[in-house]
């Protein structure tokens, strides 16, 4: 099976989650092949999963002032500070390779293909149950998925670097007097690529590395890793999502 690869570069929160639901609705109708999508955030967002309030975990005003957006995934799991990173979606047709349907198993074999590619890097790292990658104890990536329309959609993000004051910045805590606890919590258990090869390392040579740990593990399967582009008809489709929902105060404060 052809996987179509796709550098679509940074967007704004909205856009980003149009476009990840347009090329899932485009396999699922058979428009376009199974799909790898790389991608950025311009300006910086914070993502709450579906099952959040937005209202109780985000600092909407914060957001405001420093021009950052906000808003809700259609996968689970928790706030994201999306910034100085790499993210990644995968759209696969459900119950077939890394698609399998077992859960956990799917998140490890996707998952895998990160850690090998992060190995191209040389950083050690391991899949961490049920969805995260760590590297000497300290988590690397965060990963969610879904499955509708007979596909799963699995997005998550590498930390490029990390700006943990100006993150818990935007979050809700409980009592403002935790937050620094709470920051020092977050450096021992969170790290970046910057941290661990003590460089920067920019989008493109994380792009180029993650990209060849995924395509040696869908060649395990018999699939091969293409370069593509955005169909039109996609980016169009990608657009109308993000202005009907993720732009939406119904969407994103509905929990």
């Amino acid at each position: 099976m052809r996987i179509r690869l796709l550098d679509t570069g940074p967007s704004a929160g909205a856009l980003n989650m149009g476009i990840d639901e347009a090329v899932l609705l485009s396999v699922s109708r058979g428009e376009s092949p199974p799909s790898l999508r790389f991608y950025g955030w311009k300006p910086s967002c914070i993502t709450v999963g579906y099952f959040q309030s937005m209202q109780e975990e985000v600092d909407l005003g914060a957001c405001r002032h420093r021009g950052i957006d906000a808003v809700r995934r259609i996968t689970g799991g928790g706030a994201v500070f999306h910034q100085a990173e790499i993210t990644y979606s995968i759209v696969l047709p459900a119950g077939r390779g890394l698609a399998c349907d077992d859960i956990l198993e799917s998140y490890r074999g996707i998952c895998g293909a990160l850690v090998l590619g992060l190995a191209r890097l040389g950083i050690e790292s391991a899949f961490s149950p049920i969805n995260d990658i760590t590297s000497g104890g300290r988590k690397v990536s965060g990963n969610a998925q879904t499955r509708k329309q007979g596909c799963l959609l699995q997005h998550g993000t590498v930390l490029l670097d990390l700006d943990l004051d100006l993150m818990f910045s935007l979050l809700k805590v409980p009592a403002e007097k935790l937050k620094g606890r709470l920051i020092e919590d977050a450096k021992a258990r969170v790290v970046s690529l910057r941290d661990l090869l003590g460089r920067p390392v920019g989008f493109e040579e994380a792009r180029s590395a993650l990209a060849s740990g995924f395509a040696a593990v869908l060649a395990g399967s018999g699939d091969e890793l293409e370069e593509g582009e955005l169909s039109g008809s996609e980016l169009a489709e990608g657009r109308i999502i993000a202005s009907e929902r993720f732009s939406s105060l119904a969407w994103n404060l509905r929990r």
